[in-house]
């Protein structure tokens, strides 16, 4: 990979594809996050009025909270890896993306 780094690929380097790659699937996983909350939120607030336990309303919220925590949790930490690593993750995608297209020219 380390004679990939100083080669160009349409005018960016490969450092210039890895942020840009790396910046894309960030903002996908910040949609999807803003995403689950609505979706979960609206689901919540869709059937409280349909519920007329208050323990059950309760346990309902409770989950749905738990549900987002860690949901939200796990993302943070997807994306905390992926700029640890996001050279080999990355690289790896270009080097086999690169691969794929000279196959096909």
């Amino acid at each position: 990979m380390e004679a990939t780094l100083s080669q160009q690929h349409g005018g960016a380097t490969l450092d210039q594809r890895i942020d840009r790659m790396h910046a894309r699937d960030r903002a996908g996983l910040v949609i999807f996050i803003a995403v689950l909350w609505c979706t979960m939120l609206f689901a919540l607030f869709s059937v409280w009025s349909y519920i007329s336990i208050p323990a059950i309303r309760v346990i309902l919220s409770v989950a749905c909270a738990l549900v987002l925590a860690f949901n939200t949790a796990a993302i943070v930490a997807m994306l905390r890896h992926y700029v640890e690593d996001k050279h080999f993750i990355y690289g790896l995608d270009i080097k086999h993306l690169d691969e794929m297209r000279r196959r096909r020219t």
